[in-house]
Protein backbone atom coordinates (compact mmCIF):
# COMPACT_ATOMS: atom_id res chain seq x y z
CA UNK A 1 0.00 0.00 0.00
CA UNK A 2 1.45 3.32 -1.27
CA UNK A 3 1.29 6.35 1.40
CA UNK A 4 3.37 9.44 1.56
CA UNK A 5 5.97 10.14 4.21
CA UNK A 6 6.97 13.80 5.14
CA UNK A 7 9.57 14.81 7.63
CA UNK A 8 8.98 17.68 9.99
CA UNK A 9 11.78 19.65 9.89
CA UNK A 10 11.12 21.67 13.26
CA UNK A 11 12.42 18.35 14.95
CA UNK A 12 15.55 18.17 12.76
CA UNK A 13 18.88 18.64 14.19
CA UNK A 14 19.75 21.72 13.31
CA UNK A 15 23.71 21.64 13.88
CA UNK A 16 24.02 20.15 10.86
CA UNK A 17 20.86 20.89 8.16
CA UNK A 18 22.81 19.46 5.45
CA UNK A 19 23.55 15.94 6.82
CA UNK A 20 19.71 15.90 7.90
CA UNK A 21 18.03 16.42 4.37
CA UNK A 22 20.36 14.03 2.81
CA UNK A 23 20.31 11.54 5.16
CA UNK A 24 16.59 12.03 4.93
CA UNK A 25 16.61 12.03 1.36
CA UNK A 26 18.74 8.99 1.10
CA UNK A 27 16.71 7.25 3.72
CA UNK A 28 13.61 7.18 1.09
CA UNK A 29 11.46 10.36 2.53
CA UNK A 30 8.91 11.71 0.24
CA UNK A 31 8.62 15.39 1.27
CA UNK A 32 9.94 17.59 3.75
CA UNK A 33 7.33 19.72 5.89
CA UNK A 34 8.34 22.65 6.57
CA UNK A 35 6.47 24.59 9.58
CA UNK A 36 6.34 28.17 9.74
CA UNK A 37 5.34 29.95 13.35
CA UNK A 38 4.90 33.96 14.06
CA UNK A 39 4.25 33.56 17.72
CA UNK A 40 1.12 35.02 17.20
CA UNK A 41 -1.22 32.36 15.58
CA UNK A 42 0.58 30.14 17.30
CA UNK A 43 1.92 30.44 20.99
CA UNK A 44 5.36 29.42 19.26
CA UNK A 45 8.52 30.27 16.96
CA UNK A 46 9.65 27.43 14.58
CA UNK A 47 11.16 27.57 11.07
CA UNK A 48 12.53 30.46 9.52
CA UNK A 49 11.85 31.91 5.75
CA UNK A 50 15.89 30.99 5.42
CA UNK A 51 15.47 27.33 6.48
CA UNK A 52 12.36 27.11 3.82
CA UNK A 53 15.10 28.73 1.33
CA UNK A 54 17.87 26.60 2.67
CA UNK A 55 15.88 23.08 2.00
CA UNK A 56 14.50 24.38 -1.30
CA UNK A 57 17.89 24.48 -2.83
CA UNK A 58 19.46 21.59 -0.53
CA UNK A 59 17.03 18.99 -2.10
CA UNK A 60 15.29 17.99 -5.33
CA UNK A 61 12.51 16.85 -3.17
CA UNK A 62 8.58 18.40 -2.69
CA UNK A 63 8.80 20.90 0.20
CA UNK A 64 5.10 20.99 2.06
CA UNK A 65 5.11 24.33 3.55
CA UNK A 66 2.47 24.89 6.29
CA UNK A 67 2.26 28.70 7.23
CA UNK A 68 0.77 28.59 10.90
CA UNK A 69 0.95 32.58 10.73
CA UNK A 70 -1.66 35.82 10.68
CA UNK A 71 -2.89 37.01 7.81
CA UNK A 72 -0.50 35.22 5.50
CA UNK A 73 -1.89 37.35 2.25
CA UNK A 74 0.24 40.01 3.74
CA UNK A 75 3.53 38.07 3.38
CA UNK A 76 2.85 35.24 0.78
CA UNK A 77 4.67 36.24 -1.68
CA UNK A 78 8.14 36.25 -0.07
CA UNK A 79 7.37 32.33 0.53
CA UNK A 80 6.58 31.90 -3.07
CA UNK A 81 9.58 33.42 -4.77
CA UNK A 82 11.64 31.26 -2.69
CA UNK A 83 9.86 27.82 -4.00
CA UNK A 84 9.74 25.77 -6.30
CA UNK A 85 6.92 24.95 -8.99
CA UNK A 86 5.21 21.71 -7.75
CA UNK A 87 5.71 22.47 -4.01
CA UNK A 88 2.76 22.62 -1.64
CA UNK A 89 1.79 25.73 0.64
CA UNK A 90 -0.78 25.04 3.68
CA UNK A 91 -2.78 27.90 5.04
CA UNK A 92 -5.28 28.52 8.10
CA UNK A 93 -8.08 29.61 7.01
CA UNK A 94 -9.29 31.42 9.79
CA UNK A 95 -5.75 33.13 9.94
CA UNK A 96 -6.91 35.18 6.94
CA UNK A 97 -9.44 37.42 6.21
CA UNK A 98 -10.21 36.00 2.70
CA UNK A 99 -8.16 32.77 2.28
CA UNK A 100 -9.51 32.01 -0.87
CA UNK A 101 -7.64 35.22 -2.13
CA UNK A 102 -4.49 33.80 -0.53
CA UNK A 103 -4.74 30.65 -1.99
CA UNK A 104 -5.20 32.23 -5.79
CA UNK A 105 -2.01 33.56 -5.07
CA UNK A 106 -0.59 29.90 -4.47
CA UNK A 107 -2.05 28.10 -7.42
CA UNK A 108 -1.06 31.70 -9.84
CA UNK A 109 2.32 30.61 -8.52
CA UNK A 110 2.59 27.18 -10.04
CA UNK A 111 1.90 26.07 -6.20
CA UNK A 112 0.07 23.35 -4.52
CA UNK A 113 -2.85 24.79 -2.81
CA UNK A 114 -3.90 23.33 0.39
CA UNK A 115 -5.40 24.56 3.81
CA UNK A 116 -4.85 23.34 7.49
CA UNK A 117 -7.49 22.11 9.68
CA UNK A 118 -6.91 23.05 13.54
CA UNK A 119 -8.51 20.25 16.01
CA UNK A 120 -11.19 22.89 17.16
CA UNK A 121 -11.85 23.73 13.69
CA UNK A 122 -15.16 22.79 12.01
CA UNK A 123 -15.43 20.97 8.88
CA UNK A 124 -18.40 22.82 7.95
CA UNK A 125 -16.52 26.42 8.32
CA UNK A 126 -14.33 25.49 5.58
CA UNK A 127 -16.46 23.71 3.22
CA UNK A 128 -16.08 26.01 0.44
CA UNK A 129 -12.14 25.93 0.65
CA UNK A 130 -12.36 22.19 0.24
CA UNK A 131 -13.70 23.29 -3.61
CA UNK A 132 -10.37 24.80 -4.60
CA UNK A 133 -7.43 23.10 -2.38
CA UNK A 134 -6.03 19.27 -3.32
CA UNK A 135 -4.45 18.84 0.03
CA UNK A 136 -5.97 19.20 3.09
CA UNK A 137 -3.43 18.52 6.44
CA UNK A 138 -5.67 17.56 9.10
CA UNK A 139 -4.46 18.36 12.44
CA UNK A 140 -4.55 15.65 15.01
CA UNK A 141 -3.10 18.05 18.12
CA UNK A 142 -3.08 21.64 18.74
CA UNK A 143 -0.55 23.49 16.30
CA UNK A 144 2.46 25.27 18.04
CA UNK A 145 4.63 22.62 19.42
CA UNK A 146 6.16 19.11 19.01
CA UNK A 147 5.73 16.13 21.09
CA UNK A 148 1.78 16.45 21.91
CA UNK A 149 -0.72 14.14 22.48
CA UNK A 150 -3.05 12.83 19.80
CA UNK A 151 -6.66 14.28 20.38
CA UNK A 152 -9.11 11.22 19.80
CA UNK A 153 -11.92 13.53 18.71
CA UNK A 154 -10.02 14.43 15.63
CA UNK A 155 -11.31 10.90 14.36
CA UNK A 156 -14.41 11.89 13.58
CA UNK A 157 -12.55 14.89 11.13
CA UNK A 158 -11.07 12.07 9.52
CA UNK A 159 -14.23 10.50 9.04
CA UNK A 160 -16.26 13.00 7.25
CA UNK A 161 -13.18 14.25 5.24
CA UNK A 162 -12.64 10.59 3.84
CA UNK A 163 -16.17 10.85 2.85
CA UNK A 164 -15.73 13.84 0.48
CA UNK A 165 -12.33 13.72 -0.65
CA UNK A 166 -13.17 12.00 -4.14
CA UNK A 167 -16.06 14.42 -4.82
CA UNK A 168 -14.00 17.44 -3.92
CA UNK A 169 -11.15 16.40 -5.03
CA UNK A 170 -8.57 16.96 -2.61
CA UNK A 171 -6.04 14.38 -0.52
CA UNK A 172 -5.80 14.04 3.05
CA UNK A 173 -2.91 14.90 5.04
CA UNK A 174 -2.49 13.55 8.97
CA UNK A 175 -0.16 16.01 10.87
CA UNK A 176 0.64 15.26 14.55
CA UNK A 177 1.37 12.65 17.38
CA UNK A 178 1.88 10.42 13.92
CA UNK A 179 2.47 6.78 15.71
CA UNK A 180 2.45 3.57 13.59
CA UNK A 181 -0.86 2.89 14.98
CA UNK A 182 -2.22 5.80 13.00
CA UNK A 183 -0.85 4.86 9.90
CA UNK A 184 -2.01 1.46 10.22
CA UNK A 185 -5.71 2.48 10.53
CA UNK A 186 -6.29 5.42 8.17
CA UNK A 187 -3.60 4.80 5.59
CA UNK A 188 -6.20 1.97 4.25
CA UNK A 189 -8.99 4.03 5.06
CA UNK A 190 -7.86 6.66 2.35
CA UNK A 191 -5.20 8.98 3.84
CA UNK A 192 -2.84 9.98 1.41
CA UNK A 193 0.06 11.41 3.26
CA UNK A 194 1.52 11.51 7.01
CA UNK A 195 3.82 13.88 8.50
CA UNK A 196 6.27 12.45 11.03
CA UNK A 197 7.93 14.31 13.65
CA UNK A 198 9.51 12.89 17.40
CA UNK A 199 6.91 10.07 17.58
CA UNK A 200 8.12 7.97 14.68
CA UNK A 201 11.12 9.59 13.23
CA UNK A 202 13.22 11.73 14.71
CA UNK A 203 15.61 11.54 18.23
CA UNK A 204 15.07 7.48 17.59
CA UNK A 205 18.42 4.96 17.63
CA UNK A 206 17.75 3.85 14.18
CA UNK A 207 18.81 5.66 11.35
CA UNK A 208 16.34 7.81 9.19
CA UNK A 209 16.36 4.74 6.27
CA UNK A 210 15.84 1.72 8.67
CA UNK A 211 12.59 3.69 10.21
CA UNK A 212 11.61 4.66 7.12
CA UNK A 213 12.00 0.90 5.95
CA UNK A 214 10.05 -0.21 8.75
CA UNK A 215 7.23 2.11 8.43
CA UNK A 216 7.05 1.24 4.62
CA UNK A 217 7.04 -2.13 6.05
CA UNK A 218 4.03 -2.18 8.05
CA UNK A 219 1.39 -4.90 8.15
CA UNK A 220 -2.08 -4.22 7.27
Amino acid sequence: MYFELMASMMCANYGNLEKEVTALEEGGIDSFHIDIMDGRYVPNFAMSLNDMAYIAQATKKPLDVHLMIEHPNNNISIFLEKLRKGDTVYIHPEAEYHPSTTLQKVINAGMVPGIAINPGTSIENVMEMLRIVKKVLVMSVNPGNAGQMFLPYVGKKYTKLLSLKDEMHFEIYWDGACGADKIKEYAPRGVKGFVLGTTLLFGKDASYAETLRNIRALKF
